[in-house]
This record gives C-alpha cells, sequence and structure tokens, in this order.
C-alpha cells in the first residue's frame, strides 16, 4: 500500500545572530526600488525573526506606487534586467522599468513538497501580514503565485480571522486564479502554522495541520518565498496609527514528498 514519505530538506529556526544571507534578501523588491529605499527592518533572536515597521520608515516606490506603502520583507531570490528595462519579478504596473540592477540572487527555491511556517502576527487594520510564493521569472511566463498565507488586519474580528490562501495567475495563462480568504478560529497574536502540500498541479492549504482548501492547476516550476510585513498609512483611523505592525517567525521548513510502496 502506498504511504507519503517526508525527508526534510530545508529549515530556518532564524538562530541568529543574523539572516543567513546566503538564504534570504532583505530588500524587498529592490530592481523597481533600491536596495537601501527598500530594505527591511528586522531583527534576529530567540529563534525567531521579527519583521516590523517603525513610524519613520519610508513609502516603498514612493510617489509612484499606488495606494502608497510600506514594506518590511525577506525573499529568497531576485534578479533583474538593466536599469531602464522591464525585465524585473512581480511588476505592479504596466511599463514599469528597472531603477537599480540586481544580480541573481538564488537561495532556497523549491519546485513542490511541504513548506510550513510558523509565525504571529500584532498587525492594526491599516496593515497586513502574508508568506507567498513566485515563479522565478526566469522565463516570463513563469510568474504565477502560491499564496500559503495573508491576512488583513480589518478583516480581524473577536475570537476569529480572515487567513487568505490560493494561486494567482498574474501572466501565467497555465495557472487558474484561486484565491479566497477563509474566516478561522484563531488569534494571529498567537503562533500558529501555515503550511501547503504543493505537487504537481496541485495545492493544498492547511493551518495548525488542518487542511483548510485544495487549488487544481498549481504551478510547476521553481519558486521562491516572499515573506513580509505591509503598512498602509492612508488606511489610518484613530489610535492605530501608533501600532508598529511585526511579523514575527519562529521557523520555516521545507520538505520533499513523496509516495513510496510499502510492503
Amino acid at each position: 500500500m502506498p504511504e507519503t514519505r517526508r525527508d526534510l530538506v530545508f529549515e530556518d529556526h532564524f538562530e541568529g545572530p543574523s539572516l543567513d544571507l546566503d538564504v534570504w534578501s532583505p530588500y524587498y523588491l529592490s530592481h523597481w526600488s533600491s536596495r537601501e529605499a527598500s530594505a527591511a527592518t528586522y531583527t534576529v533572536g530567540d529563534s525567531s525573526l521579527t519583521l516590523s515597521i517603525p513610524p519613520d520608515q519610508g513609502l516603498w516606490c514612493e510617489g509612484d506606487h499606488k495606494p502608497d506603502l510600506r514594506v518590511s520583507g525577506i525573499q529568497s531570490g531576485n534578479y533583474s534586467g538593466p536599469v531602464g528595462s522591464t525585465v524585473g519579478q512581480q511588476p505592479y504596473r504596466d511599463g514599469l522599468v528597472v531603477r537599480e540592477e540586481q544580480k541573481p540572487f538564488w537561495g532556497w527555491t523549491p519546485n513542490g513538497g511541504y513548506i510550513e511556517l510558523r509565525a504571529r502576527a500584532e498587525i492594526s487594520p491599516r496593515s497586513m501580514v502574508s508568506l507567498w510564493m513566485v515563479g522565478l521569472e526566469d522565463q516570463p511566463e513563469r510568474c504565477a503565485e502560491i499564496c500559503v498565507m495573508e491576512a488583513f488586519g480589518d478583516a480581524i474580528e473577536p475570537g476569529s480571522a480572515a487567513v487568505g490562501m490560493g494561486l494567482h495567475s498574474f501572466r501565467d495563462p497555465s495557472v487558474p486564479e484561486d484565491f479566497k480568504a477563509v474566516r478561522l478560529p484563531i488569534d494571529l497574536r498567537e503562533f500558529h502554522k501555515y503550511a501547503v502540500h504543493w505537487s504537481p498541479g496541485e495545492a493544498s492549504f492547511y493551518v495548525d495541520d488542518t487542511l483548510i482548501r485544495s487549488c487544481q492547476g498549481a504551478p510547476s516550476y521553481p519558486m521562491q518565498l516572499m515573506l513580509a510585513v505591509f503598512d498602509f498609512p492612508d488606511r489610518s483611523v484613530g489610535h492605530d496609527a501608533d501600532l508598529v505592525p511585526t511579523f514575527t517567525i519562529d521557523h520555516i521548513r521545507g520538505w520533499n514528498v513523496a509516495e513510496q510502496l510499502i510492503a
């Protein structure tokens, strides 16, 4: 009879004293901005990584990206074409051009398996957190997204939170758009596990080891991890402007998954 076998192939507990720069780039899509202007605010310690957005952190792609946003993020891959070209990952509008060329950087870029995040968040109605995976865009059509988790502060209610998960096709016609925010009885301020079992053509999403939903048509090419906290200043209402949004990660793990016959 078949039995599922998992082999651990990646694990980061963020034990420090610093971020592993062989795996992670602490800049958010820096080709559309610059490394200096897209650098994450973060700390590594006590076996965790905390991404945050302090009040003095500037806007990302100020004057061009709408709505205004601030972001602290890390990613496990990055590259772009030369300055002035349109070759770059995750463009946010048509006609966007590279402002600072990025050399190819590939940390951990899985192609299938079981990927797990254990994390908690302190966010207000003007902020959000997410772990998503995107194609490397080494070929233009390899650009789809698997969103493992996404949570907005304005979707938190007493005793529950809406957690988004699923597929975004972007410019890959082979991947369907299949994304849904599912309301779950969890407190985002506490640690929870968010995971995806990604096999050719399918992605199944889990929270605290419970299957939440599955999507058909998942991409079948290598992807890089994107992990970030976002803040949208225009959404500020009342006292929430004083909250520093944080995303604290206990670990990220990855397994190869295969079925084998057991006699």
